[in-house]
């Protein structure tokens, strides 16, 4: 028995895509250099195989959430990469973070006062980035704190820093007026950092007019994702291929599904797919979303259950429909974006809540797999 057919549904990832993306927002933000973001696993993808790609795509610099993101991460990424961990350090962790060599961001005085503690501890300078908050209020030293980390320099003894950074609240909307508000916050806070290199631009960032300062954060566009509303110049990582398992022909005015919330109009043909809310496919999609099968529109009937969801597929012809045959969820027909918009929510949302029951089909060339087993 092949583990493809022990599973639900299939989920592609394109590792060539995402390093594709990768190049195409370099060559928008040069000379800036590009950081991959690689928190909740690799937006859900895999942090490792992703880290890997990117790496070979030329990136030098990572992004996660939390400590333990980096711990997972540090050792497939070697010495002369930068690993950076966006919320800091919680108290009791500043050892463990050394222990691994990963930059933690300091977003206040506390996280600030508790790395300098340690760097002078162990006697030597450690490495870390600093955020300063331009107006997102959620994240980062404000202002006021700023003043006094510039009015008391010695609060950064021991401290080698190595990024200031900040995060645009509204860069997903270039017509933003906010968006120059906080560039120029960050640029006035900046300031009082001379010669220390600077990030602010994330996806959407990068495809703002003017500079792009010294790194720019990539998250969301490297995996597919449009940057910026209906700007979608990435090429898609992920398609998610699911089969049916059951066909079934009911009379008109039958009700389909948990609480009966779909009463067919018609006579139809109903086929249920083994996808649910427990493999990410979101409850919101009920009675709203749809799949495609051979290129037909199918939408989904009743609610979304657990394991399961079901389709109308009376106008599809015979010939695709079987138990087994395909159907696309994610593809050539349907964006992540687009599901996002049917279940009124964001891309991020539906890559990172993508199951592990899904059998996963990495593709790569087969020339990079190579390069890198020569290496290892």
């Amino acid at each position: 028995m092949q583990l493809v057919d022990t599973a639900g549904a299939m989920l592609r990832i394109d590792l060539d895509a995402l390093a594709e993306n990768y190049r195409i927002i370099q060559r928008q933000v040069a000379p800036a250099t590009v950081a991959g973001v690689v928190k909740a696993d690799g937006y859900g993808l895999g942090a490792g195989i992703v880290a890997e790609a990117l790496m070979d795509a030329g990136c030098r610099h990572f992004f996660v959430a939390h400590l333990s993101e980096a711990v997972a991460l540090k050792p497939m990424l070697g010495q002369e990469i930068s690993l950076f961990i966006l919320n800091g350090l919680q108290p009791g962790a500043e050892r463990d973070c050394t222990a691994i060599g990963a930059i933690p961001v300091l977003n206040s005085l506390d996280q600030l006062g508790r790395w300098a503690m340690v760097a002078q501890e162990l006697g030597q300078n450690l490495p870390a980035a600093l955020q300063v908050d331009s107006g997102m209020s959620r994240l980062g030293l404000p202002p006021e704190e700023v003043a006094i980390l510039a009015a008391e320099p010695e609060r950064l003894k021991g401290i080698d820093l190595r990024l200031l950074m900040s995060h645009l609240a509204c860069a997903d909307d270039p017509d933003a007026a906010f968006n120059a508000t906080q560039r120029a916050n960050f640029e006035a806070l900046s300031q009082h950092f001379p010669n220390v290199p600077r990030s602010l631009h994330n996806s959407g960032g990068s495809f703002l007019k003017g500079q792009h300062f010294d790194i720019v954060r990539a998250g969301i566009a490297l995996y597919g994702g449009a940057p910026q509303g209906e700007l979608h110049p990435m090429q898609p990582v992920v398609s998610l291929e699911a089969r049916i398992i059951q066909l079934r022909n009911v009379p008109a005015g039958t009700a389909v599904g948990y609480g009966l919330t779909h009463r067919c109009e018609r006579p139809t043909q109903i086929a249920t797919i083994a996808v649910g809310y427990a493999d990410g496919w979101p409850r919101h999609l009920s009675n709203s979303g749809s799949a495609f099968i051979a290129g037909h529109r199918v939408p989904i009937v009743g609610r979304v259950s657990m394991d399961s969801i079901t389709l109308d597929v009376t106008d599809v012809p015979d010939l695709f429909l079987y138990p087994g045959a395909p159907v696309e969820l994610l593809g050539s027909h349907q964006t992540v974006d687009q599901v996002a918009a049917d279940a009124g929510t964001i891309s991020y949302e539906i890559l990172t809540k993508l199951g592990h029951r899904y059998h996963r089909d990495i593709q790569r060339t087969a020339a990079i797999r190579h390069k890198r087993s020569m290496t290892a």
